[in-house]
């Protein structure tokens, strides 16, 4: 009888308790697999899609903030649905989730930012270590020698490539004489570098993601035997302070004024701008019409070109969302390795400063902040509409161009009546700089506006 209702008991005991689920092994690969799929996508969804051309801070924070998903999933779904738990991961996840949202809450400046990048090399290689270590004690798959491991080492190349890149940057500043001085424009300085004598003053003002190292290769000594020459860095750019926000082009004219003035350049000025520069001296040129004395634009983009070139809509938005990624990629010096093998025709040692230059996240910084505010300068460019008979002269590089341009520069003529269009068929965009013959013609064609300056005849149309 007893023996009877203990095995009722039993077996309803039985019926009630359901068996347990056994937990297959071969999981925690595809967990490994998933979860840093998982990460990787997340992350190229935020920085490319969701905030495609935000700012350096954002771009870096949400990144951080997509691989710590990764190693947060792979925590948590290894220890509920395999035989290998992978609690190490949530150190990991917590440790880029805090870094990421650090980015995004404080948004830390360029000079916060060049600080870091003597901080975090060292602690991502010692994280890379010791997830190293723990992934080798606990994980049993090959998922850690095809996923992981090589994870890990690029986690290494980047912290050894980081560093480095810190390092460089703060011997090519201790170690490089700077040629010219740095003049207070008000919160920040910004260098300027003026050479040979004689008035009109020339002002050099660089394109879009350079900096004014490279009119020393060429152009500045050759102008340089026949008047006072000046080249300067925007806010960021070189040896000037980086500014306190993006700056649109009535920023940048704004602080040009005041450097002039300050360092007591005595003007009227004749103004070169090449590319984006010349939207800036047109700015300036709207502005303070009378400091300006004569105007030379090198291939300068044109006030119409959202709407004037066919490609151009497309272009900017595709270069938009990559100039955000230019920072980042530059503090890992990605850019200084590519340089390296760039081809340039600068002499040396300019060709050296300049490649170093613009291998800087300060400088690719700059550059995804003025791409970011080029819409807004273009239309403040837009505001000069005549020089009256003031000397200028068009320059453009016919190498290359693309549809719609040389119309475009040819109705840049129409802002004075004293103007010449000069287009060098041999000659694409970066050479009116960077090569020899091209350069010649774009110092020649200063010479000839400074000339007309000084004499008072018209330019001479050929």
């Amino acid at each position: 009888m007893n023996q009877g209702i203990s095995s009722k008991r039993s077996f309803a005991s039985n019926e009630m308790v359901a068996p347990a689920r056994p937990i297959r092994k071969s999981r925690v690969g595809l967990i490994v697999s998933g979860s840093m799929f998982s990460g990787l996508v997340v992350s190229v969804v935020l920085v490319v899609g969701l905030f495609g051309g935000a700012q350096e801070h954002v771009i870096m924070g949400t990144a951080l903030l997509g691989w710590a998903l990764s190693w947060a999933l792979l925590a948590a779904l290894s220890i509920s649905w395999s035989d290998q738990p992978q609690g190490w991961a949530v150190v990991p996840a917590a440790l880029m989730a805090l870094a990421g949202a650090t980015l995004l809450l404080f948004r830390p400046d360029a000079n916060a930012m060049n600080l870091l990048g003597w901080i975090w090399p060292l602690a991502l290689i010692a994280l890379a270590v010791w997830m190293t270590v723990r992934a080798r004690r606990n994980l049993r798959s090959i998922t850690r020698r095809l996923i992981l491991y090589p994870l890990f080492v690029g986690l290494v190349v980047a912290s050894v490539g980081g560093g480095y890149e810190t390092i460089q940057e703060q011997v090519d500043r201790s170690t490089t004489a700077m040629p010219g001085h740095l003049v207070d424009v008000g919160g920040h300085r910004l260098y300027v570098r003026c050479t040979g004598s004689g008035s009109p003053t020339v002002v050099l003002v660089s394109g879009l993601a350079e900096a004014s190292v490279y009119w020393g290769g060429w152009i500045a000594p050759a102008v340089a035997q026949s008047t006072t020459v000046c080249a300067y860095n925007r806010a960021g750019q070189g040896w000037s302070d980086p500014p306190a926000s993006p700056q649109d082009g009535v920023a940048v004219a704004t602080d040009l004024h005041t450097l002039l003035a300050n360092a007591q350049i005595p003007g009227p000025y004749v103004l070169v701008g090449h590319s984006t520069g010349g939207a800036y001296a047109r700015i300036f040129a709207a502005r303070y019409p009378d400091q300006v004395a004569g105007m030379v634009f090198l291939d300068s983009q044109p006030n119409e070109a959202f709407t004037g070139l066919p490609d151009f809509p497309s272009q900017y938005s595709a270069i938009r969302r990559a100039s955000a990624l230019f920072p980042s990629l530059a503090r890992l010096g990605v850019f200084r390795l590519v340089n390296q093998f760039a081809s340039d025709p600068l002499p040396v040692p300019t060709r050296d400063e300049e490649r170093a230059v613009v291998s800087t996240a300060s400088l690719n910084r700059i550059q995804r902040d003025e791409f970011a505010e080029l819409p807004m300068t273009l239309k403040e460019a837009a505001e000069l509409t005549n020089l009256g008979d003031r000397p200028l002269i068009v320059v453009t590089a016919g190498k290359g161009a693309q549809a719609g341009w040389l119309p475009l520069q040819d109705k840049m003529t129409g802002l004075s009546t004293n103007s010449v269009h000069r287009v060098l068929p041999d000659t694409d965009h970066p050479g009116l700089i960077h090569d020899r013959v091209g350069a010649s013609e774009s110092s020649q064609a200063i010479l000839d506006v400074v000339a007309s300056v000084r004499s008072g005849r018209p330019l001479t149309k050929s």
